[in-house]
């Protein structure tokens, strides 16, 4: 048996291990019946190949969907194998899943095979001097093996390098393919030379060569003796063709198009929360067991979790009640009214939080006891309920008392649904996602299966579980009242556990709790307040936007039409690649992983830079998006009781701290071009009042000037100059009266672009100048403003000796591959730890302003205001008439007010009848 070098870099055949892992036993399942047989025996055998040879490189490739280039030769490549199994293709994305949350780069290619890709990378790390181990159960792969690589079968332990090849298959691995063009390949369905089994393809091969060597010289067979070879030359004369053709199929591609190098393919740190949420779904114990308990995974002397982000798993005793009598409803509603704080959970019949109703309410006061107070379950047979109107009459005093704290998890929801039946929660003291996702916004999706999983090492029952999915998916109303009760009171149950064990490990962290406390919780009842109010559009003037947007979408496709001289479907990849680089002779700027001329957006908008055609499909890209999400899209999306339209505000997804929404997404309503602009042109106040919005100015520049303490950026802001004219006076050398509008445009550009780490080359392609000019720029940028290079390397030294960086308010930022190994993703990691504080402090100063002024409205019992929006760093209210000029002087002075900075937070508003008008 070969010697197998240290540290190999390993290639696994998973498409070849995933088939065989579904055929061998035990054949899994979990207790929802899904197989995960195949997913087990796949993974077991990495945890084996990464305990046995510890490498630092793998990849794990698989078969890409859809037909390679072997179909195009050969209409019947593997045309006789039968369709996967369902059971099989089910387990193909959670397989996938943990790979990747192993570490472990997967590779996945369209039209080429995943020996393909095998064989490519091989090659090439062969040529470099690489040793190579390819873990496979194809015999194919005998091909590639040399000095460098070997072949390994970890479901019979074999080992095969050049040697092993020869003694295995009775030829060395130069005649691999020849031996499999002659025999075929049923399999594959590889036809081979008719007739030819392997005996007589080896008495061939060893007498003769190669199948070159045979088509050549089809006589020289005869004086080989072998029984039938009187006939074969002919044999080979008839079947030339095929036989060539099956030289091809079985040969392995090693030129393939990638777009990663076989240096590139790293170990990296495992996800452990994603493994943890992953080996909960499939079952598997023992691993699950092992990330919970810190266990290292065999490459996890990589990994940084901290053990105190895990729970003690001993098991709780649950004690679950469903109320159902009044005696039951006092004995708990005493219990909630003498207690300091308690979970609180809300069950309905939507998460649309404007249609959902009320079907019942979850509370818990300690671990492992929990009661479930149904109200509203309608389903046949289901038991008599108490009077669901009786009940929350009782219950508003508690919840409404700001004395007795509530936990839940995301909480805002939970409020407005309260709201929605006339209660208004007070006491609002923890949320246990946003404890989650202040402690660490980046360690989890923060969401309570999720995190269960994670810190109380749990996994709770999931909706789908008790609803079902898909059309007949049940609502909780509809769902029997036993399993609807478990699985209401354990929500209640985790959330008051999460919540125990969150906070003291918040607590311990310097500024952690002031964000949770100060920043984070006052905002949950003022967004849940915003999204309520809603904002009012007018459908009809986006009616006639749509159809202005049709009318020139309709003319952009004529224009392409007359560019390119013939119709074609704007949306066709494929005819846009006909048309670009056959027919046009457009030069090819980058490949797809087929090999094909791509035509992504980035390559439209460099080709565009010289050609007309396209940038008339990148504006129609733009203008049908804009029609199908907006235009089209808003007016059904008015809700039919309040006749607004109501977003849904995010508090937990972005890692940076900023708000994200959905339904509709506003964060992302264009304002560069003029039909996105018009989109705000329906955002219109009610009869009576104004629309008021209020932005920030530069505020991420006026943060970088502080966080910097460049004495340049420091004085421009202080003596209120033009920041982008300040900056063209500086790098083009010339008097701050003289700068030119192009050159304060390539100033804003610099300042912009140096913020979110713009190299040279980027600002070169935004500018549209040669690079060594960009980089003159920015040069001269840091020579002017040195505090702000100064800035820029602490920041990126002091994240990769600690992890994260932090905002001005102490919110942190964890950046997992600030020390990876891989130069793309660190430097990437480098960006974000730069750019994190300011955008991060942006955030905060706007969630502030919020605060304060929801605070002001409330204390002057203001009704002459509301707050209907926020935008990025823009705060948008609707305004009685009479006051808006005063309301909108307080509402910059209040904004300009939530943070104290080294230069002015300046705030500036605009008040008209529709939001575009405001601005």
């Amino acid at each position: 048996m070969p010697k197998i070098a240290d540290n190999p870099l390993i290639l696994v055949d998973g498409s070849s291990y995933l088939y065989r892992a579904y055929y061998a036993p035990p054949h899994l399942t979990n207790s929802k019946g899904e197989a995960t047989g195949a997913v087990y025996g796949v993974v077991n055998m990495l945890r084996s190949l990464l305990s046995r040879y510890t490498p630092s490189q793998m990849a794990v490739v698989f078969d890409a969907k859809g037909p390679t280039f072997r179909n195009e030769m050969y209409a019947d490549y593997k045309a006789h194998r039968p369709p996967m199994p369902d059971d099989l293709r089910s387990q193909i994305e959670p397989l996938h899943q943990i790979i990747k949350a192993l570490g472990l780069p997967l590779l996945c290619v369209p039209g080429v095979e995943a020996d393909d890709v095998i064989g490519t990378l091989a090659s090439q790390a062969s040529k470099d001097g690489r040793a190579i181990l390819i873990s496979t159960g194809d015999k194919d792969m005998a091909q590639l093996v040399d000095d460098n690589v070997t072949l390994i079968n970890t479901m019979t332990d074999t080992i095969l390098g050049p040697e092993e090849v020869t003694t295995k298959f009775g030829v060395g691995p130069e005649l691999i393919i020849d031996l499999l063009a002659m025999m075929g390949d049923k399999a594959d369905n590889i036809p081979g030379l008719p007739g030819v089994g392997e005996k007589t393809a080896l008495a061939m091969l060893t007498g003769l060569g190669g199948v070159s060597k045979l088509l050549a010289n089809p006589d020289d067979v005869v004086a080989i003796g072998f029984r039938g070879s009187k006939t074969m030359p002919q044999k080979i004369r008839d079947n030339a063709e095929l036989l060539q053709l099956s030289y091809e199929l079985a040969t392995i591609k090693t030129d393939c198009e990638l777009d990663i190098k076989w240096d590139e393919l790293n170990i990296q740190h495992p996800n452990r929360d994603e493994l943890i949420k992953l080996y909960g779904e499939m079952e598997f114990k023992r691993w699950l067991g092992e990330v919970l308990d810190n266990k290292a995974p065999q490459n996890a002397h990589k990994e940084t979790a901290s053990a105190e982000d895990v729970a003690e798993t001993a098991a709780v005793e649950i004690d679950y009640a469903t109320i159902l009598t009044n005696e039951q409803l006092n004995s708990w509603l005493e219990q909630l009214s003498k207690a300091d704080e308690f979970a609180v959970d809300t069950e309905t019949t939507s998460l649309n939080y404007m249609d959902a109703e009320l079907v019942g309410l979850s509370f818990s006061i300690e671990e492992g006891k929990a009661a479930y107070l149904p109200l509203m379950h309608n389903y046949d047979g289901a038991p008599a309920q108490l009077d669901k109107a009786d009940v929350l009459a009782k219950l508003k005093p508690i919840l409404e008392n700001p004395a007795i704290g509530k936990i839940g998890q995301n909480l805002k929801y939970d409020i407005s649904i309260l709201a929605n039946v006339g209660i208004i929660l007070q006491g609002v003291r923890f949320d246990t996602m946003l404890e989650s996702y202040v402690f660490n916004s980046v360690a989890s999706r923060h969401d309570m299966d999720g995190m269960s999983l994670k810190y109380l090492g749990h996994k709770c029952v999931s909706f789908e579980e008790i609803a079902g999915k898909g059309a007949k998916q049940k609502t909780f109303n509809q769902i029997e009242l036993e399993t609807a009760a478990h699985y209401a009171a354990e929500d209640a149950d985790i959330t008051l556990r999460l919540h125990q064990h969150l906070w003291p490990r918040l607590s311990k962290e310097t500024d952690l709790p002031s964000v949770f406390t100060n920043i984070e919780l006052p905002l949950i009842t003022i967004l849940s307040k915003m999204e309520r109010n809603g904002v009012l559009i007018d459908s009809m003037l986006l009616g006639q936007q749509s159809d202005e947007l049709a009318r020139k979408i309709d003319e952009l496709e004529q224009k392409a039409y007359e560019i390119a001289g013939e119709e074609f479907n704007l949306g066709s990849t494929k005819q846009l690649q006909q048309l670009f680089f056959e027919k046009l002779g457009y030069p090819i700027i980058k490949k797809t992983p087929k090999g094909a001329p791509s035509t992504a957006e980035e390559v439209l908008v460099e080709l565009s830079l010289d050609y007309p055609l396209p940038k008339v499909i990148l504006e129609h890209r733009s203008l049908t998006k804009l029609k199908s999400t907006y235009t089209d899209k808003l007016p059904m999306m008015v809700n039919g009781k309040t006749g607004r339209v109501h977003t849904s505000y995010h508090q937990a997804n972005a890692a940076t701290g900023r708000l994200s929404s959905s339904d509709p997404n506003l964060q992302n309503i264009p304002i560069r071009t003029e039909e996105g602009r018009k989109i705000r042109q329906a955002f219109i106040a009610p009869t009576g009042r104004k629309v008021l919005a209020a932005d920030y100015s530069q505020i991420e520049l006026r943060i970088m000037a502080h966080l910097s303490g460049d004495e340049g950026l420091l004085t421009a802001f202080a003596e209120g100059k033009d920041i982008h004219r300040a900056t063209a006076a500086e790098v083009f050398d010339v008097a701050f009266e003289t700068v030119t509008s192009e050159q304060r445009r390539r100033a804003k550009a610099v300042n912009f672009g140096l913020i979110y780490g713009m190299s040279a080359f980027g600002l070169a392609r935004q500018l549209d100048i040669p690079r060594s000019e960009a980089q003159s720029y920015i040069d001269t940028y840091f020579k002017r403003y040195p505090g702000v290079m100064r800035y820029m390397e602490e920041t990126r030294a002091l994240a990769a000796e600690q992890g994260y960086v932090s905002t001005l308010f102490g919110r942190r930022l964890y950046l997992p591959e600030i020390r990876d190994r891989n130069a793309m993703r660190r430097q990437s990691a480098e960006r974000a730890a730069i750019n994190a504080p300011m955008q991060g402090t942006a955030a905060d100063i706007i969630k502030k302003a919020m605060i304060a002024v929801d605070e002001w409205i409330s204390s002057e019992q203001r009704d002459d205001i509301t707050m209907v929006m926020q935008v990025h760093d823009e705060l948008v209210f609707e305004v009685d008439e009479q006051n808006a000029d005063v309301l909108k002087d307080k509402i910059c002075q209040l904004m300009a007010e939530a943070a104290d900075l080294k230069v002015p937070l300046l705030a500036e508003a605009g008040i008209g009848d529709s939001w575009e008008q405001a601005h």
